[in-house]
């Protein structure tokens, strides 16, 4: 089982200051809700209630780490291997990045019809993200990532694009 760790850095990317944080986690339901809580403490010790770029970038945050976390624990699990969770945050947007061992379980959206419990947690993070994906991560797995532009960088956001698998998508620092 992989021990828990976070570190958290300032770091100059592009001449723009951002801030980072990235932490592993057992791939099981605890993990996966630790993890967003966890989360949760360092968005809100880099966010300002009062800032409007932040607006609800905290609330939609957790939820995007919520899915993005459980899914990991439910379809990115390898006995022995846990996930990683990276969040990077910058002036212009805040980046979600989750990496599991199962590069053969690809993500997908689904359209369930009537009441079915599950099946909508990819719909829930394309509503909320400006534009997410997927890569493979060497040497087997795959990072799912989302991205939540924040306010002042909203006027100019282009359309998120729903991909399911972006293999230049760059990898975050």
């Amino acid at each position: 089982m992989n021990k828990e760790s976070g570190t958290a850095t300032h770091d100059s990317f592009a001449n723009s200051d951002h801030v980072s944080f990235s932490t592993l986690f057992p791939t099981t339901r605890h993990g996966a809700h630790a993890v967003r809580h966890a989360a949760e403490r360092w968005l809100a010790s880099h966010l300002s209630p009062n800032d409007p770029r932040d607006g609800d970038l905290a609330t939609s945050a957790a939820l995007l780490v919520a899915e993005l976390s459980a899914n990991a624990a439910l379809h990115g699990r390898v006995r022995g291997r846990g996930a990683r969770l990276t969040l990077r945050l910058d002036a212009t947007e805040l980046r979600v990045e989750v990496t599991d061992a199962r590069g053969d379980r690809l993500p997908t959206p689904r359209h369930p019809d009537g009441g079915g419990e599950s099946g909508r947690g990819l719909l829930l993070v394309e509503t909320l993200s400006d534009d997410w994906g997927v890569r493979p991560h060497h040497p087997g797995g795959k990072t799912v990532w989302a991205v939540r532009r924040r306010w002042a960088a909203a006027t100019t956001a282009r359309p998120h694009s729903g991909q399911k698998w972006n293999p230049n998508s760059p990898p975050s620092s």
